[in-house]
């Protein structure tokens, strides 16, 4: 599965509370702060995997339709630093956030692999409150395999340096059958970078497909590093991703303990909705979706 398969900070404190406060209502928020006590209020955004159909091809219109359903921004694929460009005119006119640009690499050639278009992915996000998303694939080396850290590591270094000069975080996408295929993996490259602007991502989806054992115990070790969730509807057990990506309002699966999960061990960033795959009408998938967070959001924590 590929990709075709994360506003700003600066608002002041009491404008983010309320934002938040009405993120699980369908409302449309810019930015995030510490939730209220015993209520989900991460704000929830559509990846772009979900929000392109045959009636929502262009930037605008797909943009138009997240803030039309109450998501509070969106998960676009980087382009070019053009593409970047009309995807921010697009949400400051919709007051929406993007959460996140993703993007893909491979590091088996360490710093070398730091290539002018991630470089362009960066710097395309400087000065946005966003992350850059970065799925890393290898030629070289099996998924989850530590024998190619050290490259990777190098190029970490190199893209944390970068980012920081231009105020951006980035956080390592997990995906099964890619060398960084297991959260762990991520935290594993986390821990030895250092850098506090690198993190990971937990991937509810490929979770089940390469692990979905310890649900907790994926979290928890997670959780230091953690600056992006995805989650969707799924089948308990399931395997492929027409079981593991679906609506939130369809699956056997609780994706409520994860967001009690996560709620318990003080996760208040950005969680994003997978739907990659499903196809149909955009729309009525996403509604679906937003159908389902409210419930869910409604139930975890009681």
């Amino acid at each position: 599965m590929g990709w075709g398969m994360v506003g700003d900070m600066r608002t002041s404190c009491i404008i983010r509370l309320a934002g938040l406060a009405l993120a699980c209502a369908g409302q449309t928020v810019f930015a995030q702060t510490t939730p209220t006590p015993g209520k989900i209020t991460n704000p929830f955004f559509a990846m772009d995997t979900g929000t392109k159909d045959t009636n929502h091809q262009s930037i605008e219109s797909q943009v138009a339709l997240v803030e039309k359903l109450g998501f509070a921004g969106w998960g676009p694929t980087f382009t070019d630093a053009k593409g970047v460009e009309e995807m921010f005119a697009s949400l400051d006119k919709h007051h929406l956030k993007m959460q996140a640009l993703f993007t893909s690499a491979n590091f088996d050639a360490g710093k070398e692999s730091v290539t002018p278009r991630l470089k362009e992915a960066i710097q395309s996000l400087k000065g946005r409150d966003t992350f850059l998303w970065i799925s890393v694939g290898s030629k070289k080396y099996k998924p989850s395999s530590t024998e190619g850290d050290a490259g990777a590591v190098e190029a970490l270094r190199e893209i944390s340096r970068l980012a920081a000069e231009s105020g951006v975080r980035v956080a390592l996408y997990p995906h099964a059958k890619n060398w960084v295929e297991r959260v762990e993996d991520g935290v594993r490259l986390v821990d030895e970078v250092g850098s506090n602007n690198l993190g990971v991502t937990f991937n509810l989806c490929h979770w089940m497909q390469v692990d979905g054992k310890d649900l907790q115990g994926s979290l928890s070790r997670a959780m230091p590093h953690l600056f992006v969730v995805t989650i969707c509807g799924a089948d308990a057990g399931g395997h492929g991703w027409a079981q593991l990506i679906q609506p939130l309002d369809k699956g056997t699966y609780d994706v409520g303990q994860v967001l009690q999960t996560l709620h318990n061990l003080g996760y208040t960033g950005p969680i994003g909705l997978q739907h990659y795959g499903i196809g149909g009408d955009a729309g009525e998938n996403l509604k679906h979706s937003m159908e389902g967070w409210r419930k869910l959001c409604a139930r975890a924590t009681h």
